[in-house]
């Protein structure tokens, strides 16, 4: 990647939405070369994918939870099993296997305490494969930035 693609880069990812010939002109180019990179750098999957970011608030989803989750099983087909149950609830948007004493941390976008508390009993509590879990409300959200600098 040289200079003009991170550049594209940056401005694709503060506003996707930008007209080629717009990005074109930000950075230099023809729109036809232009268009070649971005294509190029979808390609060698550098752009993974196209998404449009949505208000929690506006979408009903203003309680967000961090889960810190520990899995008695560790095993294969115990782990996918939970984990594929997480993929399937629409409160959960981000799921991270990590390291050290927590197993998997979840994100979660939730209407209210009611959802919280539904999710909970049937991802968490009631489930064998969960030992413990811990839940920290979000009081104020000070970054949020889905941009990546190369």
């Amino acid at each position: 990647m040289d200079r003009i693609d991170q550049k594209i880069l940056a401005l694709l990812q503060e506003d996707a939405s930008i007209a080629n010939n717009d990005l074109a002109d930000l950075v230099g180019l023809a729109p036809s070369s232009c268009l070649r990179r971005v294509r190029r750098l979808k390609a060698d999957g550098i752009i993974t994918r196209t998404i449009a970011l949505t208000d929690p608030k506006k979408m009903g989803r203003a309680l967000k939870a961090i889960v810190t989750v520990r899995l008695a099983d560790h095993g294969k087909t115990a782990r996918r099993d939970w984990l594929a149950q997480l993929d399937r609830e629409k409160a959960v948007s981000q799921v991270y296997s990590v390291s050290g004493e927590t197993d998997v941390v979840v994100m979660l976008n939730l209407t209210d305490m009611e959802e919280f508390q539904q999710l909970g009993e049937r991802m968490f509590s009631d489930n064998q494969n969960v030992i413990q879990f811990t839940t920290m409300f979000v009081l104020e959200q000070h970054k949020f930035n889905m941009a990546l600098e190369p």
